[in-house]
């Protein structure tokens, strides 16, 4: 089995002294390739500096909602001169809306408008996160859909009902499940992991974060376990799962234009 794990966080002090072997696993388990979600464009050389240590990295480059502090007028074009600096860039994010125990919401849109343009003028997907704020997210991209024309990107950690999944496919993007789909009381994710078509889903770890079943007690995730993602979506979809993990694969490379070869 191969797959990509298309959202982890390597750069966090949890993985600082031991990332070597976690490289190790992430190979023995047959990751191929990773991207590598930023949270604040600060963090950015720490991520190129992981890129030059593992080959298999790609980057984004973006302001997370939740680091909204951080937001000022250059930030667009910091994002956007770093985006252009490295050819290791696929993407722009990790973006999006966190209304979750928010007071600066009007502040988290204007970031995310700003950044789905710098995608759109780059020709880059997005990475989009999503917290209690999924019919607020579609309007915003209903709106700029509307006047911009239409971005490229996916749902990143993904938890809405299959109603707001559908809504986000009808935009054209790809939907990617994360541990939380093992979990057991999520019944509405594994609903929609069955319901994405074939060539729009994606896996993630989004590690540190989320360890899958059946590596709960384990509270560091790893980009070894995104198997686990993979074997428990296959199930939820009946397919074998070297089959879906090669189509998963083959679905983040057409959306990050990602240069491996499957």
């Amino acid at each position: 089995m191969q797959l990509i794990d298309t959202h982890v966080h390597l750069n966090f002090e949890t993985f600082e002294d031991d990332l070597d072997s976690v490289a190790q696993a992430w190979r023995q388990a047959g990751v191929t390739h990773l991207v590598h979600s930023c949270v604040e464009p600060s963090e950015f050389s720490s991520m190129q500096s992981l890129a030059d240590r593992f080959p298999e990295l790609s980057l984004a480059v973006g302001l997370h909602p939740l680091d909204m502090d951080k937001w000022t007028a250059e930030t667009p074009a910091l994002i956007r001169a770093l985006a252009e600096s490295d050819e290791r860039v696929v993407a722009i994010g990790e973006t999006g809306l966190d209304f979750f125990k928010s007071e600066d919401r009007a502040l988290q849109i204007a970031a995310l408008d700003s950044q789905l343009a710098i995608a759109q003028a780059l020709e880059l997907p997005v990475i989009i996160h999503c917290r209690d704020a999924a019919s607020e997210m579609l309007a915003v991209m209903q709106r700029f859909w509307q006047a911009q024309g239409p971005v490229s990107g996916v749902m990143h950690c993904w938890t809405g009902t299959p109603e707001e999944t559908q809504q986000f496919l009808d935009l054209g993007f790809y939907i990617s499940f994360s541990g939380i789909v093992t979990f057991k009381n999520a019944a509405q994710v594994q609903a929609s992991a069955q319901m994405v078509p074939c060539d729009r889903i994606l896996v993630e770890t989004d590690c540190p974060f989320l360890s899958p079943v059946p590596k709960r007690k384990e509270r560091r995730n790893q980009p070894a376990f995104v198997k686990h993602v993979a074997e428990c979506v296959a199930d939820l979809r009946h397919q074998p799962a070297d089959a879906f993990a090669a189509q998963a694969s083959a679905n983040a490379c057409r959306l990050f234009q990602l240069p491996v070869s499957l």
